[in-house]
């Protein structure tokens, strides 16, 4: 069993009520420090992870309203002794149950490490260009180790993920800061990328590059899959660096192959790698959202939850509607004979590649 540690400092006055809420949550531990001279109080729960997040719901409910109050939930190395068969909770009495919405990180865990992701400062400015450099440079000259190095520098996971959270929550300034630094980061990739292919005087064949020209119903399937998995990383603990690389390849690639064909004037090619740069996106962020939804993680009262549900019906079914005309694009394209992968382009110096 996971446990983590619960601090709550508030006025002397709460004591006795998160000393209750300890117990009533099925806390293996609680400890209260009473210090009547400065009339502060601070309580320690050691709890399992899983009920970590009913226990903050249930002491913001209690004394949310106050504003001298502070919970901070910090991860446990190791107990001594361990969770054996001598300590009980509550949650020892319920049935073992495997369940999808269960979630093994609180919301607000969950939140501070999202917002992470959203924030537009200078070191996700330089990493968007250093980024974006080597992926340009490792698809023009087909060097695949290269590319991956560009995939895990690359920022463009988080602000995606930041945008699918606040849906979720109904946080409009999320969403709003998530999706300027998206902007941003996109555009930057393209800005560079349109620079680099204008200066390339070499050929447009490399492999690596066309084959992100070439867009399938596969694709939606790529993306739909790295979406759900960084969700699932998130809300269960786990190492987001795996799922980050596996977000870059679908973002990051094709944002700059298609800022390379345009700069070489391959405006076909450009095509194809933006259709496949918008089903990405769209894909990452619309299952994304639905996986939040699924887990549980929303607004914790239910006027947040009222307030907040015309804006996640409306993303969701804006996404939706995206997805479908990306498909249709698709098959579009597929009629009218997209690029295969081994035609290659050349640069306008040499040979530029019309649609057949």
């Amino acid at each position: 069993m996971a446990l983590q540690l619960v601090e709550v400092t508030s006025d002397h006055g709460h004591v006795d009520t998160l000393v209750a809420l300890g117990e009533q949550q099925g806390a293996l531990d609680v400890y209260a420090d009473e210090r009547g001279e400065m009339d502060r109080c601070l309580v320690r729960f050691v709890i399992s992870t899983k009920r970590v997040q009913g226990l903050l719901d249930a002491i913001q409910a209690a004394i949310g309203a106050q504003e001298n109050w502070r919970a901070v939930v910090l991860p446990i190395q190791a107990s001594v002794p361990g969770p054996g068969p001598s300590v009980k909770s509550v949650s020892d009495d319920e049935p073992r149950k495997f369940s999808f919405g269960s979630i093994t990180v609180s919301r607000e865990a969950i939140w501070n490490e999202i917002n992470k992701g959203a924030r537009l400062d200078l070191n996700f400015i330089i990493l968007s260009v250093l980024s974006t450099i080597t992926a340009a440079i490792g698809l023009l000259t087909d060097n695949v180790a290269v590319v991956i190095g560009a995939m895990v520098i690359a920022p463009l996971l988080g602000p995606n993920l930041a945008f699918a959270f606040g849906t979720a929550l109904g946080d409009r300034t999320l969403m709003a800061r998530a999706l300027g630094t998206n902007v941003l980061g996109v555009s930057i990739a393209l800005a560079l990328s349109y620079v680099i292919g204008a200066l390339w005087t070499g050929p447009l064949d490399a492999p690596e590059l066309t084959s992100r020209t070439v867009v399938g119903f596969e694709s939606i399937a790529l993306a739909l899959a790295a979406g759900a998995a960084a969700v699932l990383s998130l809300t269960t603990g786990l190492s987001a660096t795996l799922v980050g690389v596996m977000v870059a390849v679908a973002l990051l690639p094709p944002a700059a192959t298609l800022g390379i064909m345009l700069g070489a004037g391959n405006y076909y090619a450009a095509g194809s790698a933006a259709l496949l740069l918008g089903v990405n996106i769209v894909c990452v962020n619309l299952v994304a959202q639905l996986v939040f939804v699924v887990k549980g993680i929303g607004p914790r009262t239910w006027a947040q939850k009222r307030a907040s549900r015309p804006a996640r019906y409306i993303n969701a079914v804006s996404w939706f509607v995206l997805l479908v005309a990306l498909m249709a694009g698709i098959w579009w394209a597929r009629q009218s004979g997209g690029v295969a992968p081994d035609q290659g382009f050349e640069a306008p110096s040499t040979q530029v590649l019309s649609g057949e």
